[in-house]
Formats: structure tokens, C-alpha cells, sequence
């Protein structure tokens, strides 16, 4: 039998990725069933379309909680993506760093400071999101599009307008 996500079994200093529809919260885990995260105020496992509101809050609490009470019933894994980039810090400076930030509230920022840059910077000391570097793509490739679009456009309405008025006079 295939193992399933909930058969992982991760280790001290292992970055949990949590999938909560739309976006994906992080979490490191500290050992015995507990993982220290960056949660803004609408961070519940199950917040669903709530969630989106974290976007407009500025600040967010360091909390250490049990990983089965932040996943709820989302999907999770363990996910050490950034280990072929980067090398991961010892793991009992993950656990030191972690461990003092607990209960403090941390600037929060979805492009700048969010669950997953918290995370990566406790592993690797590098704050990275992933998932805004992919934003940041679709929009780079969305306004590339739009600016051929409109070149296009104005390029066929420069020819088309010239060959109008070219007719006109040749009248």
C-alpha cells in the first residue's frame, strides 16, 4: 500500500505545507506533534474564503500549536523544496529561533512577510514565498500578454487607418 500524506512523519526542523484551497499556509515543526507558524488573525484551519482577508492585516502572531489543530482537515506535507538552493540552518538553531519568537506579534505581509517567508527564513534564514514568486510570475506573463495584445492592436489600426486614408486620396 502507498503511503499517504498522513503517513509522513516529519522531523525537527521540517517545513509543513498546508493546503487551504487558494493558497497554501507554512509551518515549521518543533517536535512531539507541535509546529511554530505565522498565523494572521484569519489563519483557522477551514477559514476558507476568510482567509483572503489576512491580505489586509499587518500584523500576525508567532504561535506554537499542535500540527493536527493547524491542519484541521486540509491536506498537508512535508515540503523541503528549497533544500536544492539552499542549505538548511542546524536544526537546533531552527528550534532555538523558533522558540523565542513564539508569542511575539511579527509585521505581516502577503507579498513580503507572510507564513511561507517566515518559515524558509527559520529554515534557511532566506524569507522566500514561493507562491508570491508565482504571483509575481502570472503577472509579469498577464501584462506581457496585454502589452502584445495592444501592440498588436495599434499596429493593425496603424495599417488598417493608413490604408483608409491612402484610398480617400487616391479618390
Amino acid at each position: 500500500m502507498a503511503p499517504t500524506l498522513y503517513d509522513e512523519k516529519p522531523e525537527p526542523g521540517d517545513l509543513i505545507e498546508i493546503f487551504r484551497g487558494s493558497y497554501q499556509h507554512w509551518a515549521v515543526y518543533v517536535g512531539d506533534g507541535f509546529v511554530v507558524h505565522l498565523a494572521p488573525p484569519s489563519e483557522v484551519p477551514g477559514a476558507g474564503a476568510s482567509s483572503v482577508m489576512s491580505v489586509l492585516t499587518e500584523k500576525a502572531m508567532v504561535k506554537k500549536e499542535e500540527l493536527w489543530d493547524v491542519v484541521g482537515i486540509n491536506q498537508w506535507k512535508i515540503n523541503n523544496c528549497l533544500d536544492n538552493e539552499y542549505s538548511p540552518r542546524p536544526v537546533h538553531i531552527i528550534l532555538r529561533d523558533a522558540g523565542e519568537l513564539v508569542g511575539q506579534e511579527l509585521p505581516y505581509c502577503v507579498f513580503r512577510g507572510n507564513c511561507e517567508h517566515f518559515a524558509n527564513e527559520l529554515r534557511y534564514g532566506k524569507a522566500e514565498s514561493r507562491q508570491v514568486r508565482k504571483a509575481g510570475e502570472v503577472v509579469m506573463v498577464a501584462g506581457a500578454a496585454a502589452a502584445v495584445g495592444f501592440g498588436i492592436l495599434a499596429l493593425a489600426s496603424a495599417l488598417f487607418g493608413r490604408s483608409k486614408k491612402e484610398n480617400k486620396s487616391d479618390q
